[in-house]
């Protein structure tokens, strides 16, 4: 049965695009798990999306989300308003100066593959992270030694009134998976910069990119990427660990390699990734990534910081 929703269409401003009340995110996201929004909103374009939220009153909560590559939506679902851009905001486009710009939807490995095309290297790391360019701006994704802050030149967001903002990496304070962007800021595109290359040699390292996550990762499965974030180096000093040790090997010290909660399970293949094994309700991936936590403290003293997001409400009852 549909949950009775506390805001009404008439609470919320007119719209271009389109407002559904009790929308499923589940089949969404790519743990294919969690709870429905209140209201989904899909704008028409960027103005219609800034008219929204200057007219929308500040007690309605806003939450915004791409492909949802990396987040668990709970089974209790999200009160207010949720966002979901379209067509309008996934473009990528190369510019003068080996600079391509990309909208917040655009899939990073569209990124790395019109730069690419370009001659334009730098940007192939893109082609192995899952997700878009929203959410690569708003956690600083990067693998094999690249960051989105190495090849950043700004970014646009708006903010919850709908006033749009020109950021550079200073502004964002991009550290290892993290930034200082506040909460509430929206991602609409961001300008790149990588240098001239030759077109051949970049399909091939993306390709023996592709081909690298194709053998370490369970990236057919029902997943969302890296769960936790590698430990810093002083704490995997205090720790008395090898230097460089990964979040992985933690895990795998730890006992969680295959460890299972419900329907939710750590790869067999790499042990730092969630997969839905086809019925984890999103308690099941939010609870065995807590005990893999509690076991990785209790083995070595160190907390692992989550890498995929988690919001919304618990399903109580």
């Amino acid at each position: 049965m549909n949950k009775i929703c506390a805001i009404v269409n008439d609470d919320l401003p007119p719209v271009r695009g389109r407002l559904t009340e009790n929308a499923p995110l589940g089949a969404v996201g790519w743990f294919r798990t969690g709870g429905t929004a209140d209201w989904l909103f899909k704008p028409a374009d960027l103005e219609d999306l800034q008219e929204f939220l200057a007219a929308l009153p500040d007690d309605i909560p806003v939450h915004i989300f791409g492909v949802m590559s990396n987040m668990i939506i709970r089974d209790g679902g999200l009160r207010g308003v949720t966002v979901r851009l379209g067509r309008d905001f996934s473009s990528v486009e190369v510019l003068e100066d080996d600079r391509v710009r990309a909208g917040s939807l655009a899939l990073d490995a569209n990124v790395a593959r019109a730069a690419a095309q370009a001659g334009i290297d730098g940007l192939a790391f893109y082609s192995g992270i899952p997700g878009t360019i929203g959410g690569a701006l708003r956690m600083n994704a990067g693998c094999y030694g690249t960051e989105t802050k190495d090849v950043l030149v700004q970014a646009r967001a708006l903010d919850r009134q709908g006033h749009l903002h020109t950021l550079t990496p200073a502004d964002m304070g991009m550290a290892y998976r993290h930034t200082e962007t506040p909460d509430d800021y929206l991602f609409i595109d961001a300008v790149f910069k990588g240098r001239k290359g030759d077109p051949a040699m970049i399909e091939q390292n993306m390709a023996d990119i592709r081909a690298r996550r194709e053998q370490s990762q369970p990236i057919r499965e029902k997943t969302g990427g890296s769960t936790f974030a590698n430990p810093s180096a002083p704490e995997i000093a205090q720790a008395g660990l090898p230097e460089g040790t990964k979040v992985w090997q933690l895990i795998d010290r730890a006992g969680g390699r295959g460890l299972r909660v419900g329907g939710a399970q750590m790869s067999e293949k790499h042990c730092n990734f969630m997969i839905n094994t086809g019925t984890a309700t999103a308690a099941d991936l939010e609870n065995l990534g807590e005990e893999v936590r509690r076991r990785v403290y209790e083995d070595c003293g160190i907390t692992l910081r989550w890498e995929v997001k988690r919001t919304g409400d618990f399903l109580h009852g």
